[in-house]
């Protein structure tokens, strides 16, 4: 008789953020761009263009943050195929801290030499440093979990 394995142990951190803020600008101004394309003939082509602002602020608007043997994922509620994964041997280390949209580029996704960002909110934020020496940082809450966790697959060689 052949008897099953031991389980393996999944770990994952997993949360969603939202920023009600991006998300209704996102919903009024296409709203407001699907109507001035309708009625503004001659405006019709430059309004229809701005769109891609609103799309901007309602993919950025929701994300959702994985922590997990895989590495660590970021990506759009929204749109889930947009994302950013980081497996764990491109990850140096995690560290979390309180961190304001102004000094990593502003809100939104971010990219910076050296330093790219997924920002909502100020607020607890997760920090990855990368093996090839640039940073990546995600504002979500309980970020010093993540870090944890991050940590720990990293010193298992996971």
């Amino acid at each position: 008789m052949i008897q099953d394995p031991a389980p393996t142990a999944v770990t994952v951190w997993h949360r969603h953020l939202t920023s009600g803020w991006m998300l209704a600008t996102g919903v009024v101004s296409a709203a407001g761009l699907l109507v001035l394309a309708a009625v503004d003939r001659p405006h019709r082509a430059i309004a229809l263009s701005l769109l891609t602002v609103s799309a901007a602020f309602l993919i950025t608007g929701a994300i959702r943050v994985t922590v997990s043997r895989d590495g660590v994922t970021a990506g759009s509620s929204l749109l889930p195929f947009l994302r950013r994964r980081f497996p764990l041997d491109r990850i140096k280390h995690a560290s979390a801290r309180w961190t304001r949209p102004t000094e990593i580029g502003g809100w939104g996704y971010r990219w910076n030499a050296g330093l790219s960002a997924i920002s909502l909110r100020e607020g607890n934020a997760l920090w990855l440093t990368l093996t090839n020496g640039s940073q990546f940082v995600i504002t979500i809450d309980d970020a010093d979990t993540a870090a944890q966790l991050a940590n720990q697959l990293l010193a298992r060689g996971h």
